[in-house]
């Protein structure tokens, strides 16, 4: 097939992507697909307003890499996008064009050349987490005798317990709590990836409180909104902003503070391996696919780097004062 048959079948190739290599192949979740799909629907709107062609005339040739930079560059100028979400979007269109090459053996040159397209180095913020006391506060800050603030401390206890992400504490279901003698929640992440976590007694016991104000029934979400449907994470997000708001009166190190629902999941970690836990279980806590993701948090944690100074002494160096050679040297210096 040549190359210009192959353009015209560009329309089939994103269906065939999505239904063939995405569902069928990969059995990608469907946070992935939802990804990739608003991926393609950036691509082509911006494509659409560029060459005045709608979706299903757009062909392989109006792809090139000097269409996929442009996009790139429309993203973080125009819409604002963080140099992460850039980058996912490059992943998705990535994995297009390598199924492009399967199927189109023909399309290699313009596939190479964008494959030759490189991810954007970024720097990477050092992680926000709060101390103990501070996460005490925001525990104990929603009022428990409202319905809504019953949930809030159940469920931040859970996502603090569990270092749960926030889309697997709105996941979670009445079925995947076990209250016996050891308490365990069932956790399904990132990349089909599931994992058991043991629970404190003290948050088997607030499940236990819990549990009668809802319909129990093992299929029913364990975290609901008030209409029993499955929380957003727009909804934790905010309730956790009243909870943040409110522990601040009694602990004032919270104000200005930026404290999100991953922020919990970033502190659990933390404070398990400030407790002397080790790398591998905490990684394994979290449902970290390698532990080398985990070494983020030994690097954040400056208490630590600071206990470690402490046991090593400064060596013992004679102050001189540094005088510049000549008068170039000397100006060089002042700047």
């Amino acid at each position: 097939m040549n190359a210009r048959s192959a353009d015209t079948r560009f329309a089939h190739l994103v269906q065939e992507f999505f239904l063939e290599r995405l569902v069928n192949q990969r059995n990608a979740s469907p946070q992935t697909i939802a990804a990739y799909r608003d991926s393609f629907r950036l691509l082509l709107d911006f494509v659409k307003r560029r060459f005045g062609k709608t979706p299903e005339r757009v062909t392989l040739a109006d792809l090139g890499p000097s269409t996929i930079l442009a996009f790139l560059d429309h993203l973080e100028r125009e819409r604002h996008n963080t140099i992460r979400s850039r980058n996912a979007r490059l992943a998705a269109i990535r994995s297009f064009v390598h199924f492009v090459a399967f199927k189109e053996p023909t399309a290699l040159p313009i596939v190479q050349r964008v494959l030759a397209i490189p991810m954007k180095r970024f720097d990477k913020p050092l992680l926000g987490f709060v101390s103990r006391e501070e996460m005490q506060a925001i525990l104990e800050a929603p009022d428990g005798h409202r319905w809504s603030g019953h949930r809030d401390r159940t469920m931040f206890a859970t996502l603090y317990n569990a270092g749960a992400r926030v889309s697997e504490i709105t996941a979670v279901r009445v079925g995947d709590i076990v209250l016996g003698s050891t308490g365990s929640i069932h956790l399904r992440g990132k990349g089909r990836r599931e994992r058991t976590v043991p629970l404190w007694r003290t948050t088997v016991a607030q499940i236990r409180r819990w549990l009668p104000r809802i319909n129990p029934g093992p299929d029913r979400f364990l975290f609901p909104n008030a209409s029993g449907a499955r929380m957003t994470r727009a909804a934790v997000a905010a309730r956790l902003r009243l909870a943040v708001a409110r522990a601040t009166v009694q602990c004032p190190s919270l104000q200005k503070r930026r404290v999100s629902p991953h922020t919990f999941r970033h502190s659990t970690a933390m404070h398990m391996l400030q407790a002397g836990v080790d790398i591998t279980l905490i990684a394994l806590w979290l449902g970290h696919e390698s532990p080398t993701t985990t070494h983020i948090y030994v690097e954040a944690d400056l208490e630590m780097k600071e206990r470690a100074l402490k046991v090593v002494q400064p060596p013992q160096i004679k102050r001189t004062r540094y005088r510049p050679p000549d008068r170039l040297l000397h100006f060089l210096q002042t700047l």
